[in-house]
């Protein structure tokens, strides 16, 4: 995946985040219960930190990292769109699918820490 790509993708990924948390901010806050709430926060969170992560290893530009921008990008759709849809709908399937979000971040993380001992 080129660099360009990949920054088109990070840009889409925090517009999204910083759309949503303005949705569960404004438009949530008295349709769902405290609860929920804090689970859609949650997800936002995430959302919002790993868009971060996402530009930063579209930036560094180095092939090597193109699987951690992969699992990090897959760790955003199913951990936080699972934690918005379960905050909105209450279908406890969509929180099933939650944990393989965290598993998909922490094998982006794992392979930035990989790339990084190699590179040392």
């Amino acid at each position: 995946m080129n660099k360009k790509i990949k920054m088109i993708i990070a840009g889409l990924s925090g517009f999204t985040a910083v759309a949503l948390g303005a949705f569960g901010a404004h438009g949530l806050k008295n349709i769902i219960d405290e609860h929920y709430l804090e689970i859609y926060k949650t997800g936002i969170l995430y959302h919002l930190v790993h868009s971060i992560v996402l530009l930063a290893l579209a930036l560094a530009d180095k092939n090597q990292l193109n699987k951690s921008f992969i699992f990090i990008l897959a760790g955003i759709i199913l951990f936080s769109f699972s934690l918005y849809l379960y905050s909105i709908t209450g279908v406890v399937v969509f929180a099933i699918i939650t944990p393989f979000g965290g598993v998909s971040f922490l094998i982006g993380w794992f392979l930035i820490i990989y790339f990084g001992i190699k590179e040392l």
